[in-house]
């Protein structure tokens, strides 16, 4: 019989996507006051992978990349994700209520920023979603886990048949690689190193 054994604490990440630059700084300051202190930003990039968020959020989308620097316990990642659905409900743009009498629909109101937390392991990372699928897993209060990237010794952070095409690309392999750094040198701070490497 397996022995039950307490997780390592995991590192979080929150990927941001707006077409104001300006509201990924006012994003992060509520964020590092519920999470604590970033210890890092990825440069801002073109968000081009898809046109899904174009018609609520409008053209000339970027993607900014954080992490935190205090680890969490991955089962917080269900009230994180509730935290960030409620973040992006703030800063939704104010003629949201405007447009909801024009279209009464409920995909009418006019969001400004999404939100993806998600946390990053030495074998993989997870991404918090409230949309089903077959290759997600229920956690609870609506939430599911997408084990997005899958990590390979020598070779690093890869992809699997279901990861969205921008979490392919070289560039966020990268900036996944490096956080893993990163969390590596804080799982060997804590004398407790995992197994994988």
């Amino acid at each position: 019989m397996g022995k039950v054994k307490q997780p390592l604490p995991v590192k979080l990440i929150v990927g941001m996507i707006s077409g104001k630059e300006n509201l990924f700084d006012e994003v992060e300051k509520e964020l590092s006051q519920r999470f604590g202190p970033i210890d890092f930003k990825s440069p801002i990039l073109s968000f081009h992978y898809t046109e899904h968020y174009e018609k609520e959020m409008g053209g000339g989308l970027k993607r900014e990349f954080i992490s935190f620097q205090n680890l969490i316990d991955p089962a917080k990642i269900v009230e994180i994700k509730l935290f960030t659905n409620q973040l992006e409900k703030d800063f939704l743009s104010p003629h949201s209520n405007q447009l909801k009498e024009n279209f009464p629909s409920p995909n009418s109101t006019h969001r400004r920023i999404n939100l993806d937390p998600g946390y990053l392991t030495l074998s993989k990372l997870v991404l918090a979603t409230t949309k089903n699928f077959q290759h997600r897993i229920y956690l609870k209060k609506g939430i599911y886990a997408e084990v997005t990237l899958k990590f390979k010794k020598g070779r690093g952070f890869e992809p699997w048949e279901w990861t969205y095409p921008d979490y392919k690309s070289k560039e966020y392999l990268n900036i996944f690689n490096h956080l893993r750094e990163i969390y590596n040198g804080q799982i060997l701070e804590t004398a407790e190193k995992p197994k994988i490497k």
